[in-house]
């Protein structure tokens, strides 16, 4: 879902010392890598999962020689990984590329169930009172793209009509009452983010389910469904979906050190919870994504999955502590200059995500960041790389002033992260900004 930055096996920040590499330098400096929130490296036992399998589960799946029953061995270990880190059956996992096509596939799921419904309700088999108009979609203003232009699209085609419920200017996150105020005879998705990949905000999603819970009727088939995408929650902070109560749930295994693909928890795929395939053929995945499977990642995904149920508390308390010493470390270093932008009352923070403007007239974040010797970040979501230097309309959208918004650097720590990386980077942004206002 997002770039990945230059070389970052072989950027400080992470354990690098635990890879037999030297460190990446650049003029003689080390980089300091802290944009977590866009891609994570991959963990030592994660590369080496991937390599076994690479060598020694080459065979197809479907096939019953060694080889081929290696690999599915290794793809249904890996689907109970997945599934017990998310709180689910290994039944309920179902692997894709990545998060954009998990997220495309629940949400064209949503409008291929109202439309049969709707087909079947014409035979006189139910659902009339649902029935009037298109399926209708509601989520928010601050969902990353893959929900965002999905949804905007199916709107464009005629498809379905949508709903984005603005958030607080207050919290940032989208109110669970704002969203009851929208729902419709009509409504057959929701989908809310879990947690925003910019500011760190957590979202009430676990409140959303049950209050839209207690909407739904006794037939199943006049259910709403409930969608979060926890791409940037896993490996963060704990995640089950049963206690969320959603029906769909997003995992992307570039946020939590494992390779690039996904997988898309179904709460009862076909039966519990419908769900449709956008792609024909083989008959993998039960049929809902065909296609050969990627062992080797899958492989990869698994691992990573299951060093996260292992060391979750580790890797959150590490990650929170290392954050609360980059704020302060900042605030004492900038003083009344400084605005952040992933402080919220009422709502709950990502515990590695630091969403910061230094304030100033010349000190927009492309600008601070350019002039960084050591500092590898982002103003915001990598899949926005290419929006030029506007300011990001998610900070808009959350009631950040433009003027604040510009100079945004959204900082993001990883699990290995140190006060010495942090004491380091402060002073690049203290010398950037330094040199900024000279120039100026």
């Amino acid at each position: 879902m997002a770039e990945q930055p230059e070389d970052i096996t072989l950027v400080k920040g992470h354990s690098f010392t635990d890879h037999p590499l030297q460190p990446y330098s650049e003029n003689n400096l080390d980089r300091i890598y802290m944009d977590y929130n866009a891609t994570t490296p991959l963990e030592p036992e994660v590369i080496q999962a991937i390599t076994e399998a690479l060598q020694d589960a080459w065979g197809n799946p479907s096939s019953n020689y060694i080889a081929g029953t290696k690999a599915k061995a290794i793809i249904n270990q890996s689907r109970e990984n997945v599934a017990r880190m998310v709180g689910g059956k290994a039944q309920d996992v179902i692997f894709t590329s990545g998060g954009t096509e998990a997220n495309n596939l629940v949400l064209h799921t949503a409008v291929e169930h109202f439309r049969r419904n709707c087909r079947a309700a014409e035979q006189g088999e139910g659902r009339q009172n649902g029935c009037t108009g298109l399926p209708h979609i509601i989520t928010c203003n601050v969902e990353h793209d893959s929900v965002k232009l999905v949804a905007e699209h199916l709107q464009k085609e005629g498809k379905a009509d949508v709903t984005f419920v603005p958030v607080s200017k207050v919290t940032a996150r989208v109110e669970v009452e704002d969203i009851i105020a929208v729902v419709r005879p009509n409504t057959c998705l929701i989908s809310i983010m879990l947690a925003n990949n910019e500011t760190g905000v957590i979202m009430p999603v676990k409140e959303i389910c049950q209050r839209i819970k207690s909407l739904n009727t006794q037939d199943e088939r006049l259910r709403i469904l409930l969608h979060t995408d926890a791409a940037q929650a896993l490996g963060k902070i704990q995640v089950d979906a049963c206690e969320l109560g959603v029906d769909f749930l997003t995992i992307v295994g570039h946020k939590f050190y494992g390779p690039r693909i996904g997988a898309l928890y179904v709460n009862g795929p076909g039966t519990r919870t419908p769900l449709y395939p956008m792609l024909f053929g083989g008959g993998q995945e039960k049929n809902f994504r065909p296609g050969t499977e990627n062992t080797p990642m899958i492989a990869g995904l698994g691992k990573a999955a299951e060093l996260v149920t292992a060391n979750l508390s580790e890797y959150e308390s590490h990650m929170r502590s290392i954050k609360l010493y980059l704020e302060e470390r900042l605030q004492a270093t900038f003083k009344d200059k400084i605005r952040f932008n992933s402080h919220y009352p009422g709502s709950g923070i990502l515990p590695n995500t630091c969403n910061v403007s230094i304030l100033g007239p010349t000190l927009q974040g492309w600008r601070v960041l350019s002039k960084c010797r050591r500092l590898l970040a982002s103003v915001g979501a990598a899949c926005h790389s290419d929006c030029g230097n506007r300011p990001s309309h998610i900070l808009l959208n959350c009631g950040v002033p433009t003027e604040v918004a510009a100079n945004a650097l959204r900082l993001s720590v990883g699990r290995r992260t140190t006060q010495e990386d942090v004491d380091a980077i402060v002073e690049d942004l203290r010398e950037s900004v330094q040199l900024l206002k000279e120039r100026n």
